[in-house]
């Protein structure tokens, strides 16, 4: 489950056997969970995160949009949509 990028609480990363889904990204805080689609940026699971913590993941999972695209097709050769 390689790690693509931290800030803050926030861990962000790929599930190495996700590749038959489209491109997403895992985020973590604790015992908290989500996970978010990369295009377009969407919340797709919510474990735990409050509203208004999932307004600043959405922001943050889309300020960081592209990079995240490219490691993922980094990670997966361009798999999963």
């Amino acid at each position: 489950m390689p790690t693509v990028l931290r800030v803050g609480p926030y861990r962000v990363y790929f599930n190495s056997h996700d590749t038959s889904e489209p491109p997403h990204v895992h985020v973590d805080s604790d015992a908290l969970s989500a996970r978010f689609w990369l295009r377009p940026v969407s919340m797709a699971k919510n474990v735990g995160f409050s509203p208004r913590e999932l307004r600043t993941l959405d922001e943050l999972i889309a300020v960081h949009q592209h990079s995240l695209l490219e490691a993922w097709h980094e990670s997966f050769g361009g798999g999963g949509g």
